[in-house]
């Protein structure tokens, strides 16, 4: 039989089509798992093969870490295995669990120098929440000291007495026996429609749903999706559900990981939709494509940013710049959201909603490597709900935060958060979590070695380096997952930094009051620090409710006038001091200050 009579046989039979998805926290080896099933089931040339094949981004080679999802398809024996690689960290799970909702089954992977994870734990109640098979497989065996049997213990302590797949993704060793459970365990496509033969499934009109998209300068938004009814091919009329955008198909096909055209994608398989639609806003993640006749699929939700902060170009001349790569960069990034703003010292930029910290870092350093656009990227800050005598206002900036005497009443964002970490650790991350104004809730044991602790912070908390902090006491031992409880009143004020006595508005923060001379004496230290010197001396101070609380004045640049003179009347160098005193004044007067950008990206790191 023939290659292609085999594809036709494996696109009508769709009992041998298995969509899954690897799920593991961030450097626990799954692009290298992925690396290792490509290879065997030669879904890549030797000779075209390197380490994190399926990571395409330099910036997710370089950080170890997969930013964007990439979807495969690998054909094994008789079967289509549709691969989905996830993100592997906390900011990107909407688009995980939209991932997750495209397949049937889920390879849960731990590391087990590591273990079991806070997130892991919030990955398997994702992937039960959608009725997934999960195939515990604990990774990277072959190391010296590779905790085998306290990791197996912790996932039967979360999975139950389930088989536990052993591997070296490093080496390959156990990735064959783990292709096998997955053609073995991993159900079919378990809709009805799926399995009727491929005319009959076409009448029944298609319905897709979009785990991700990708975007082309000539063909527009190509959609990544799992189709869970009927047949789509080119010249089909669709509709995107949640926009109620309609559009004529004109492309389908599949990922080998590179896109291959194919005739049509049908009902339980993975493939990609060229849409031809070019404004990124109409297509999102969780969005259902679909026949008008037919009903859309369940789950979607709009993604809502929670960290927000100003980004402004280096050069004022670059703000169009810097707009055409946020429009660029929203292309492939549908959780980016941004609007334009202006602030009196750093002239116009744009407020832009990230997912998280790393949501933050990756898209300012994608702006600059991608792009050239150099940003000042001011103190990152969540939303606040703030009623004054005026009304009732939501915050996303520090700088706009009202005076304390507007402020009537302040509501702020609560997050769950889960810690795991050995016993011994404790005493140091309960003084941590003090330090940061947790609610402290249940400790319980989770196995022999680890206890797991359950607190309540505000968000605001979480983005001041908690988790880096919580690596540092615990020697790297714990690791944390959280999720949104809701909004509750805090006691807040604005602090602003001022240089040269004038208000910088990307350095301005809300903090508690309890903690505002120590947060104004701290932000003044390090200003004080990483601020270049400039040729005229620079008062630093923080001021907060109209009262100064911290100060400090970096000297002027010294510059030996007078170095060339040999001997001679000291009057000629007292002339000359003298001359250079007045111009350091006029200058001090006249000159205006410009702080250079990595100081601003320095000041929000620790």
């Amino acid at each position: 039989m023939s290659d292609t009579e085999c594809r036709t046989l494996w696109v009508i039979f769709m009992s041998d089509i298995r969509n899954f998805s690897i799920i593991a926290h961030i450097d626990h080896g799954k692009s290298t798992l992925a690396d290792r099933m490509l290879e065997i089931t030669k879904t890549v040339e030797d000779r075209k093969m390197r380490e994190q094949y399926l990571d395409q981004m330099p910036l997710e080679r370089e950080r170890g870490i997969t930013i964007k999802m990439q979807p495969v398809r690998m054909e094994w024996k008789s079967y289509i295995l549709n691969l989905i690689d996830t993100p592997g960290h906390i900011d990107f799970s909407y688009e995980v669990s939209r991932a997750l909702a495209a397949v049937e089954g889920a390879i849960l992977l731990v590391d087990a120098t590591q273990g079991v994870q806070a997130q892991t734990i919030s990955n398997v109640e994702l992937a039960r929440s959608l009725n997934l098979k999960i195939i515990p497989v604990i990774n990277k065996i072959d190391l010296p000291h590779a905790r085998v049997d306290e990791t197996t213990y912790e996932i039967r302590n979360i999975l139950g007495d389930a088989e536990i797949f052993k591997v070296s993704a490093r080496t390959g060793g156990g990735v064959l026996g783990l292709l096998e459970a997955i053609v073995r365990e991993v159900p079919p496509p378990n809709n009805l429609e799926a399995r009727l033969p491929s005319g009959s499934r076409a009448s029944l009109g298609a319905r897709a749903l979009i785990f991700d998209f990708d975007y082309s300068l000539h063909r527009g938004i190509i959609s990544h999706v799992r189709v869970f009814d009927g047949d789509i091919k080119k010249g089909d009329r669709l509709r995107l559900f949640a926009s109620k955008e309609n559009f004529i198909v004109g492309e389908v096909g599949f990922f080998r990981p590179e896109l291959r055209m194919s005739e049509k994608i049908s009902a339980g398989e993975i493939g990609y939709i060229v849409t031809n639609i070019k404004e990124a806003k109409v297509v999102r993640v969780g969005d259902t494509i679909l026949d008008p006749t037919q009903k859309p699929l369940p789950g979607y939700k709009e993604i809502k940013p929670v960290v927000f902060s100003s980004l402004f170009p280096e050069n004022q001349n670059d703000f169009e710049e810097l707009r055409r790569s946020l429009e660029r960069l929203k292309l492939s990034d549908s959780s980016l959201s941004f609007e334009e703003e202006s602030s009196g010292v750093l002239g116009r930029g744009f407020r832009c909603g990230f997912l998280g910290m790393l949501h933050l870092e990756i898209v300012v350093e994608r702006l600059k490597r991608d792009f050239g656009v150099t940003t000042i990227v001011a103190t990152p800050t969540v939303k606040y709900t703030v009623k004054t005598r005026k009304g009732i206002l939501e915050i996303y900036s520090p700088h706009k935060f009202p005076e304390a005497g507007e402020i009537i009443d302040i509501e702020e964002p609560w997050l769950k958060v889960e810690i795991l970490m050995p016993p011994e650790k404790l005493s140091s991350v309960m003084k941590l979590l003090q330090e940061h104004e947790a609610v402290l809730g249940e400790t319980r044991k989770f196995s022999e070695s680890r206890i797991s602790l359950a607190v309540e912070m505000p968000l605001r908390e979480l983005m001041r380096d908690f988790f880096d902090e919580l690596k540092s006491s615990s020697q790297g031992y714990a690791s944390m997952n959280y999720e949104f409880l809701e909004n509750r009143p805090g006691d807040l004020l604005r602090l602003d930094l001022l240089v040269a006595e004038e208000i910088v508005p990307a350095f301005s923060k809300i903090v508690p009051r309890i903690k505002l001379e120590d947060e104004a004496f701290r932000s003044v230290e390090k200003l004080y620090k990483i601020i270049p010197q400039a040729l005229f001396s620079l008062k630093i101070q923080a001021r907060a409710g109209g009262r100064i609380l911290a100060s400090r004045t970096l000297k002027a640049l010294r510059k030996d006038v007078t170095g060339y003179l040999y001997g001679g009347d000291r009057s000629r160098k007292m002339k000359l001091w003298k001359k250079q005193k007045e111009g350091k004044k006029r200058l001090q007067e006249e000159a205006r200050f410009t702080i250079p950008a990595d100081v601003f990206v320095k000041m929000i790191r620790k």
